[in-house]
């Protein structure tokens, strides 16, 4: 018997990465070359993180990981690098109630380490020190994201 994601009952869970792709990527250095002079401190670097998932047949999902990260010198921008870095995963014989957790953490923390290099490589390119991601915790962004969406469905749930 096959349940709703495809997946055989009884069957053991399966996860498989079938392809990882960079579907965008975008480095600006906009006030290059003074940007890559010696500075006296280390720049203010914002990092943002999103994960989406979409399913592409019975158990077969896009999970797409997007970095956003912007380094700063005062109010200057030195650089921001963005990223899209996607993977198409396998995914059956897990029952219905573990599809998001293995979707929003399992899937992007195997593909974390790609789109880590990635970035590391384009800011070294650009002509500064590769940044390098500290790892991140994609159980507690996607417990966040819950409480978020339940948080919102309780505000549209209560009557005027």
């Amino acid at each position: 018997m096959t349940t709703e994601n495809g997946a055989q009952e009884g069957a053991n869970p399966s996860l498989n990465i079938l392809t990882q792709y960079t579907k965008d990527l975008s480095f600006e250095n906009p006030g290059a070359p003074r940007s890559l002079q010696a500075r006296d401190g280390a720049p203010a670097i914002n990092i943002n993180v999103n994960v989406n998932a979409n399913p592409i047949s019975g158990s077969d999902f896009d999970v797409v990981l997007t970095l956003n990260a912007e380094a700063k010198d005062g109010d200057k921008v030195l650089f921001v690098a963005e990223l899209v870095y996607g993977g198409v995963f396998r995914i059956t014989g897990f029952p219905q109630e573990h599809m998001l957790p293995v979707l929003f953490i399992e899937c992007p923390r195997l593909l974390f380490p790609f789109a880590r290099q990635i970035i590391a490589d384009v800011t070294r390119n650009g002509g500064f020190p590769p940044l390098m991601i500290d790892p991140i915790d994609f159980s507690q962004m996607f417990a966040q994201r819950v409480a978020e969406e339940q948080a919102r469905a309780k505000v549209q749930a209560v009557p005027n």
